[in-house]
């Protein structure tokens, strides 16, 4: 699969591409970034390399050869829409935001899902990230339902 994958922005030569499997721990300072370093170096880990296994996948976004976002991609067959594929845990490094890069990342995402034989694309935001809500309207996406959690 080919996709358009590079775009020049300014100072930046900006690229997306898949992560391979055997890199996937260069996520992980992003990873402890977004989730304010709550989780255990040595957890997030280990939980990093067991996604790795599963239906996941995850985009690197960079400048030149530098790891600037992540998105996560989590595959799976639903009953409501067929064959579907998660967006997840999306971070862009702060210099690089509002720069239109999460517009390009998402056709990315909408090109790569679609050459997958996707037919939706969802994800999960939190109630009070409004800034993301704005985003993901203006991507075309609805809001079906609540996602709930129950810790055990």
């Amino acid at each position: 699969m080919r996709f358009k994958n590079s775009i020049i922005f300014a100072d930046m030569n900006i690229s997306f591409r898949i992560i391979a499997p055997s890199d996937i721990l260069i996520i992980l300072p992003l990873m402890q970034e977004m989730g304010s370093f709550e989780v255990p170096e040595n957890v997030l880990k280990e939980r990093i390399l067991e996604m790795a296994t599963q239906s996941y996948e995850c985009i690197g976004v960079y400048d030149a050869e530098t790891l600037i976002g992540i998105c996560g991609l989590w595959f799976q067959t639903r009953h409501y829409a067929g064959k579907s594929v998660e967006a997840d845990h999306i971070i862009i490094d702060k210099a690089y935001r509002n720069k239109g890069l999460g517009d390009q990342l998402f056709s990315f995402i909408y090109e790569y899902a679609t050459n997958k034989k996707c037919n939706w694309v969802e994800l999960n935001t939190y109630v009070q990230n409004f800034p993301s809500h704005k985003f993901y309207y203006n991507q075309g996406f609805v809001i079906k339902g609540y996602h709930f959690v129950k810790e055990l």
